[in-house]
């Protein structure tokens, strides 16, 4: 009896690596195929690898390799092969006619778990774009296998018949291509009136950035319980990878008049199909506005440098590798030695307990209002647009109406300061 988990059967699957010496850690990379694997309720059966040079062109493995699979996965009763790395489509079919199984790869498995786990409309949107994006290419050699459907009674008639099928098939898809994008560009143009908005707040914008499962949900979760609004809800928080797909944005308040918006982003992965950063575009370019990035690491993890590096190479294929950035290293009590809380644009923390938050605010504040500045103002009365203007754009600190005019002590942007010194006053 195969095991099941909240009632449903467990796929039962065989994993299939190369290492070919390219991967600082092929075990871990395996081992994390495995926790795809899991993410997308299967249920790993076995394990087998193979030391190349180079992929085989056909097979991806060698073709005596391909033989072991087949009687391995016959003994371990696996239901799908699930391979390391991205397959070719002509790797794919050679493999399912030599296998007769489903076989799957890295990037699909990591589209089936982007499926599974969208919840908004964006996101399963963007989720379908991707894997149609992927699939296309990949209906590509199929006519043969598509043609044997057709012509199974030997008419010389049904020959071609899976050809017809195959181009029926792209055409659906690339007609469904276009109209997921007409949607998506209508669900982005309400992103950027949102963005916009806040932008125009000149509230500061922070980001959480990271390797899935890094703990960025448990980060934002702790701040908002602590700092957030009361009608600011929390994220799900979740030992998974990719337990969120969402971005969520939420107003932090600090208490002394310097609030920012934190936005809490989809995780990134070793090796994360370059088809999903193009889908989730308008999301991620959140990451792109942000005035600071707050990368969380999970310091516990043996391959912390490694998903630090994933992280570095994601945000450049973002255009955000500019942007100012501190990092949380998280899970720090989970460790063997011991780390100062505070170390420079370094915070370790523990989110789950919230050990280290007062530092990670303090040095958040610290970064997105440095270019702020303390100041007075006198506006007479006749000038009351810009009066607005430091009510929607400034932290009024004082407000005071005076014969000659509204008095305000503000912190804001040395920019404004600069635009308006004509009204500027001592304070007091």
């Amino acid at each position: 009896m195969r095991e099941q988990e909240a009632g449903q059967e467990l796929e039962r699957a065989l994993l299939v690596g190369v290492d070919i010496g390219e991967e600082e850690d092929f075990d871990y990379t395996m081992e994390e195929l495995g926790s795809l694997a899991q993410a997308c309720r299967m249920q790993v059966v076995g394990i087998i690898t193979q030391r190349l040079d180079t992929p085989n062109k056909a097979f991806y493995v060698g073709p005596g390799k391909v033989e072991e699979i087949k009687e391995y996965a016959g003994q371990c009763q696996a239901e799908v092969i699930v391979f390391d790395n991205a397959l070719s489509p002509s790797q794919i079919r050679n493999l399912q006619q030599e296998l007769s199984m489903p076989i799957l790869d890295r990037t699909t498995l990591i589209l089936d778990i982007f499926a599974i786990r969208a919840q908004t409309r964006e996101a399963k949107l963007q989720v379908e774009t991707a894997r149609l994006q992927y699939l296309l290419p990949r209906l590509v050699g199929m006519h043969e296998a598509l043609s044997r459907q057709g012509g199974a009674s030997g008419s010389m008639s049904n020959k071609g018949a899976g050809e017809k099928k195959l181009e029926l098939d792209r055409r659906k898809i690339e007609h469904r291509i276009s109209e997921l994008r007409k949607e998506l560009a209508e669900v982005e143009q309400g992103r950027n009136i949102q963005r916009k908005r806040r932008m125009h707040s000149r509230i500061p914008q922070v980001a959480l950035v990271g390797y899935t499962n890094a703990g960025k949900s448990t980060v934002m979760n702790r701040l908002v319980e602590r700092y957030g609004r009361a009608s600011e809800k929390t994220v799900l928080e979740k030992d998974m990878l990719f337990a969120t797909l969402e971005t969520s944005v939420r107003t932090i308040e600090t208490g002394d008049n310097k609030p920012f918006f934190l936005v809490d982003t989809v995780g990134f992965i070793h090796k994360l199909p370059h088809g999903l950063i193009k889908a989730f575009h308008s999301t991620l370019e959140e990451v792109r506005y942000a005035d600071l990035l707050v990368q969380v690491v999970d310091v516990s993890n043996p391959q912390y440098r490694q998903h630090m590096e994933v992280t570095r190479q994601t945000l450049n294929e973002l255009d955000a590798g500019d942007i100012p950035m501190v990092i949380v290293y998280n899970k720090s009590d989970l460790c063997d030695r011991e780390y100062p809380r505070l170390a420079g644009d370094n915070v370790f923390m523990a989110a789950a307990t919230g050990s280290g938050l007062e530092e990670l605010l303090s040095l958040i504040k610290d970064k997105v209002y440095a270019d702020y500045v303390d100041c007075g103002l006198l506006i007479p009365y006749s000038q009351g647009g810009v009066a607005s203007y430091f009510m929607e754009n400034a932290t009024v600190l004082k407000q005071e109406y005076r014969e000659d005019g509204l008095y305000l002590e503000v912190s804001c942007h040395r920019q404004d300061a600069g635009k308006y010194q004509q009204y500027m006053r001592n304070i007091g």
